[in-house]
């Protein structure tokens, strides 16, 4: 059976196959076509979903696409899938059951709560789930405007940065801040008793775009809406992140696993206080945890919902889009007529690059299949070195042209993680945060947080041998099995796709090296 699932119609379209029970591919459509056009189908993504498992329209058995879409397309949404796939039966998917079905279904309980937790989709921003076997059953849902992702936002705007674009750079800014208003963020969310958030909308001015707060938030908390210093907004980022995590964590009940998808559940400070609350026995958290993961939601719940008894299939890996031959590489590169270096072998590729890399020089590294979800975890990666003390500087400042405060991962192999850090498992996929260890803290001060956080990729063999064996040599050349990792990426694009866009960002930026596949460009 082949079924296509299609998510995020309004923001961050994919598309994804599952074909013969297995994962085949997922993809975003702005990672092939660079635009959005809200509404409209992912007909790229689904296009390479078909191409990469080498069927065609016609041999896709159900289309699964989850909600929502724009108001008064849904005549011309189903006419479309129907002329586009023709053997194919067309099942709706509710928007937090897409969530749900994306986080449960993927991962190793039989058992768990699942929590959706999102700005908004089809009216409702959140819900709770009892996860058992094969089945999902909702138990208490969250409406607009009690939206934690929307309160995430209307902060996020306070500060500086961008509503419903930004969110993530509050959680690293939080790093830096004290929790001198958590109090009054938890009283913001419990507008009435219990551990289900209700908001207080008296001190929100539900009457402007993108958000903000009334005049009596301001005065309450002693700020002045018109001059708030660094430290104003870093405490106030600090303590808004505290007050969700504690908020999150008491939406769950204590001793079953808990599952988390939507939105909100792209912060790694609320998994990695989830993780280290001691409440739950195991805690996963979505990787491609937004509105593109429903795409994985959809698909999931029409395999389960036809066929109940059948077994889970797997979720053992996020490089499920497109890969190039070198053929397809070298294509490119001949093209744009630049000079090249051809590595012979994988031993040749692997030592390239560490010499590179000894020699202070920022990597940027395009291997095999591209990383569904917005992080990069070895196959659309700029690395450095650890030991580079500019490493922080040349990365943030000249090559991403971002905020101090926005770190870098480091990645290190599953079995020495332990050695230099404290970390959950959520570290496989980029999901969590993990804490250095003191004797390790002058080696990774470029790349910690505060509290000694550092965002940890532990990568297992099996997940991606090319990178784990790269992170091997790293240490058999310098005693630091360890590289920072960036994503392949520049000007709030996505991650990069194919060989042309790794050109583009290549001689666009700062980096020094680009290694595509087996070629290796210099500057």
């Amino acid at each position: 059976m082949n079924i296509l699932g299609i998510g995020g119609i309004l923001h961050d379209a994919s598309a994804a196959l599952l074909s013969g029970g297995k994962l085949v591919s997922a993809i975003e459509e702005r990672k092939l076509t660079h635009t959005e056009h809200p509404g409209d189908l992912p007909t790229a993504a689904w296009r390479q979903c078909l191409l990469i498992a080498g069927i065609s329209p016609e041999n896709v058995d159900v289309v699964s696409i989850a909600r929502p879409w724009l108001t008064g397309t849904e005549e011309r949404i189903h006419l479309e899938l129907t002329e586009r796939f023709p053997n194919a039966r067309v099942m709706v998917v509710d928007h937090q059951l897409a969530h749900a079905a994306s986080t449960y279904y993927a991962s190793p309980f039989e058992e768990a709560t699942v929590l959706t937790l999102d700005r908004l989709g089809d009216f409702r921003c959140g819900s709770r789930w009892w996860g058992s076997g094969n089945t999902l059953t909702v138990d208490q849902e969250l409406y607009y405007p009690d939206s934690l992702g929307d309160l995430y936002g209307r902060v996020a705007r306070l500060i500086g940065f961008r509503y419903n674009a930004d969110e993530h750079k509050v959680q690293w800014l939080s790093a830096s801040g004290k929790p001198r208003f958590v109090a009054y963020f938890n009283e913001l969310m419990h507008a009435r008793q219990g551990d289900w958030p209700a908001l207080r909308r008296d001190l929100l001015n539900t009457e402007s775009a993108n958000g903000a707060f009334r005049p009596r938030f301001f005065k309450d908390l002693g700020l002045d809406a018109n001059s708030l210093s660094d430290d104003d907004k870093a405490d106030l980022a600090r303590s808004l992140q505290d007050a969700l995590a504690q908020t999150v964590i008491r939406m769950a009940p204590e001793g079953r696993p808990l599952c988390l998808a939507g939105g909100v559940a792209y912060n790694t400070l609320l998994i990695e206080a989830a993780e280290r609350s001691g409440r739950f026995p195991g805690v996963f958290a979505q990787p491609a945890a937004g509105n593109g993961g429903s795409s994985l939601g959809a698909a999931y719940h029409a395999w389960h919902s036809m066929n109940p008894s059948a077994p889970r299939i797997p979720f053992d890996s996020m490089f499920l889009g497109p890969e190039y031959s070198s053929e397809e590489i070298k294509q490119v590169l001949e093209n744009c007529k630049l000079r090249f270096r051809y590595l012979l072998t994988t031993e040749n590729l692997i030592q390239a690059t560490i010499e590179e890399l000894r020699d202070f020089r920022i990597v940027a590294w395009m291997q095999g299949r591209m990383e569904f979800g917005p992080r990069a975890l070895g196959n659309r990666s700029i690395l450095a070195s650890p030991l580079n003390p500019y490493s922080s500087e040349n990365l943030n400042t000249y090559i991403k042209h971002r905020e101090s405060f926005r770190k870098f991962a480091a990645s290190v192999p599953e079995e020495d993680a332990a050695k230099y850090f404290e970390v959950g498992g959520n570290a496989r996929f980029l999901a969590t945060v993990g804490r250095v260890k003191p004797e390790h803290r002058e080696t990774f001060s470029h790349a910690i947080l505060g509290d000694d956080i550092v965002r940890i990729h532990a990568v297992k063999e099996g997940d991606n041998p090319l990178f784990h064996r790269l992170l091997k040599a790293q240490g058999a050349a310098t005693g630091l099995p360890v590289l920072y990792n960036t994503s392949f990426n520049l000007f709030q694009d996505p991650l990069v796709c194919t060989p042309r866009d790794a050109v583009r960002s290549f001689y666009s930026s700062g980096i020094d090296s680009l290694f595509a596949g087996p070629f290796l460009l210099t500057k």
